[in-house]
């Protein structure tokens, strides 16, 4: 994919970015442009930047722009989306705008905590427009476990209709597949846009999404190109073949979708692949334990065991 603004058609595997640091908690340049070679030599189609399991909370404004300059300038023209959430709408238009500045393909923003209704739903994410303009891709991003404010397909399509920069759903809701097929089918009515849907939760329900009708993921699994390689088997026809590679990958995908130590778990997995400098997180956030550490080395080691005998080499460290 090349860069430009985000639009309806949008695909592929759009990686949510971890947030490199330092063992002391600086920002860590010198891991983000490897973080970004990493990711680029999985095979990503694109980069979705300060996501919630980026630790954007964490980051100063200034951070924030850096990280977004640095990756867009070594991500060899793939989009980037960056996510532009905060509790203020001034603070939104503020992040959006500067990272179309920077290069940005489009900017996410997820709903605050606390929308009520539908109403209210619609009537935020209408102000997010206003503030942002008509000429910034927006994705909205459905993280109802995080946000506690649930989308109805009803509301979503109100906007898609209502509002051209709507362009793609981050679809996160769980259980949510028959949310997704409820999108799908709206889309099939006279004079509605289909847009972009692309698929969180670490990819657990992956291979079920896209026969959904899903266009790709945009998630953070620390092996992303398992990722790749069944979004291109499902684009090649090949659904059977994506599911039983996604099968393989299964047991570490679970595990990494624990709501305690699932970033501990992914950033501890990019550094043993040589991908980043330190798995550390920056104050506060969760650690690993011996134990911990025993399980991730026997469901590694299963893995590798795993992919040898379905033939495939192992890239559990970096290339």
């Amino acid at each position: 994919m090349v860069q430009g603004k985000l639009n309806e058609q949008a695909k592929g595997v759009f990686i949510i970015a971890a947030t490199p640091f330092t063992d002391e908690g600086a920002l860590d340049l010198y891991s983000i442009d490897s973080l970004t070679d990493f990711y680029l030599g999985c095979g990503v189609h694109g980069f979705t930047l300060l996501g919630m399991m980026g630790e954007a909370h964490k980051l100063t404004a200034e951070e924030s722009l850096t990280v977004v300059t640095r990756v867009i300038a070594r991500a060899q023209g793939r989009q980037v989306i960056v996510g532009a959430s905060h509790a203020g709408l001034e603070n939104v238009r503020r992040l959006a705008h500067e990272a179309m500045v920077a290069g940005a393909a489009g900017v996410m923003v997820a709903p605050p905590q606390g929308l009520k209704g539908d109403d209210g739903v619609y009537n935020y994410y209408a102000q997010v427009f206003k503030e942002l303009g008509p000429d910034i891709p927006v994705v909205y991003q459905d993280y109802p476990q995080t946000t506690g404010v649930y989308l109805a397909p009803s509301v979503f399509e109100r906007l898609v209709d209502d509002f051209k920069q709507l362009v793609m759903l981050k679809h996160e809701d769980a259980p949510g597949l028959a949310k997704l097929t409820r999108v799908r089918e709206g889309e099939k009515k006279p004079g509605r846009r289909r847009v972009s849907i692309l698929v969180g939760n670490g990819g657990l329900y992956y291979p079920q999404e896209m026969q959904r009708g899903a266009d790709g993921a945009m998630t953070g699994f620390a092996w992303p190109e398992m990722l790749v390689q069944v979004y291109d088997l499902f684009a090649a026809g090949k659904s059977s073949e994506a599911e039983d590679l996604f099968d393989l990958y299964l047991p570490l995908v679970r595990h990494e979708q624990q709501p305690s130590i699932g970033l501990a778990l992914r950033k501890e997995v990019l550094f043993r692949r040589g991908a980043i400098r330190s798995p550390k997180q920056r104050v506060p956030g969760s650690s690993l334990t011996a134990t911990d550490r025993a399980e991730l080395d026997s469901l590694t080691a299963r893995l590798e065991r795993r992919l040898a005998a379905a033939g495939r080499p192992s890239r559990i460290a970096a290339e």
